[in-house]
């Protein structure tokens, strides 16, 4: 349900953070013991994962972004009011979202995604059920899975993040894992958290880790790459730089925000020394060339673009590619949405 979503953010955010400068980054110092796992270690086996401090989303980041855009700013209050009326859900009660994503490769250069997400915090299962009795004929169902109840809402809408990025929910799945946490997804990504659960299998460990090196992000994450992957997607796949991507093995970042900046930090973990160092070479070349068009952008593109490359740090640590920067928030309100 979030493929365009996971694409932004496990593969074409590193390249767009440098060729288009939109890029946020994370702390300089690296956590040298991770996070626990927490929430991520339920999901069954994936290639990619991800965390998600809605709280602090909600609360403080989104606010910060969007403080000089309230016309955004009440559209995104409104289209959480939406799903909540929708499902019973408000994602704004959960502390946090874990997800998980498998790929598959069904034709070449193309690829599909299958998401489920782990939501932990405050919920209703009787507010489930109502808002079921309360939708249209055909609009929801219960399904027995292993003895389990699974809630079907038929929603047939599109969700839109921050005005920036959409994506289209057909079906939405629920299934309360525990008093405190809800597995969401399609029908066969809850059934195989169900089957995590009861086989207690825990199969993503090294990505939990590379998600959580930054304990005090609102977003981490981590994603093996594969040349299939690259390649199925054409702005990457079929430019120059999509040889020197396929010696990636692994991706890895972080979000994170202050009183003033949103965050990001982007790294990579490549084949070998030599291949983290070419690559960072290229990456940089890119940042200067990056630097002649900023004078050609007007307005806030111009003032968000000089932010990011002002700030954009690319390094190479070994075997490891390292991106950082940083941008003011109340730079990134006027660009969402236009």
């Amino acid at each position: 349900m979030t493929n365009r979503f996971l694409y932004f953010a496990f593969v074409l955010a590193a390249i767009f953070a440098v060729s288009r400068i939109d890029g946020f980054a994370q702390t300089r110092t690296r956590s040298s013991a991770p996070a626990p796992a927490g929430l991520m270690s339920s999901l069954p086996k994936s290639d990619a994962v991800a965390q998600i401090k809605m709280k602090q989303l909600f609360n403080e980041a989104m606010p910060r972004i969007l403080a000089n855009n309230p016309t955004r700013m009440a559209q995104v209050n409104t289209s959480v009011e939406n799903f909540k009326t929708r499902t019973g859900l408000d994602p704004r009660m959960f502390d946090e979202v874990a997800l998980g994503v498998s790929f598959t490769f069904p034709g070449e250069g193309t690829a599909k995604a299958q998401t489920v997400a782990l939501a932990k915090g405050a919920y209703s299962s009787t507010a489930l059920v109502t808002a079921g009795s309360l939708a249209a004929p055909g609009k929801y169902r219960q399904e027995k899975y292993q003895g389990k109840t699974i809630y079907i809402f038929t929603l047939d809408e599109s969700i839109s993040v921050l005005g920036v990025l959409d994506f289209r929910i057909n079906e939405l799945a629920v299934y309360p894992l525990d008093a405190n946490t809800l597995a969401l997804g399609d029908l066969a990504s809850v059934q195989s958290v169900i089957d995590v659960a009861r086989a207690s299998k825990r199969g993503n460990a090294e990505l939990i880790a590379l998600a959580s090196r930054n304990p005090n992000a609102v977003i981490g994450f981590g994603a093996n790459m594969s040349q299939q992957l690259i390649s199925s997607v054409d702005l990457i796949g079929n430019a120059p730089i999509g040889a020197e991507l396929g010696n990636l093995k692994q991706v890895y970042g972080s979000v994170g925000t202050t009183e003033k900046d949103l965050e990001l930090f982007l790294g990579g973990k490549a084949v070998s020394p030599q291949a983290a160092s070419s690559l960072s070479n290229t990456l940089n070349v890119l940042k200067e060339v990056g630097s002649a068009f900023v004078g050609r952008l007007s307005g806030a593109r111009r003032v968000f673009a000089t932010s990011a490359l002002t700030n954009l740090r690319i390094v190479a640590d070994a075997n490891e590619l390292q991106i950082r920067t940083a941008v003011p928030s109340a730079d990134i309100g006027p660009l969402i949405g236009n």
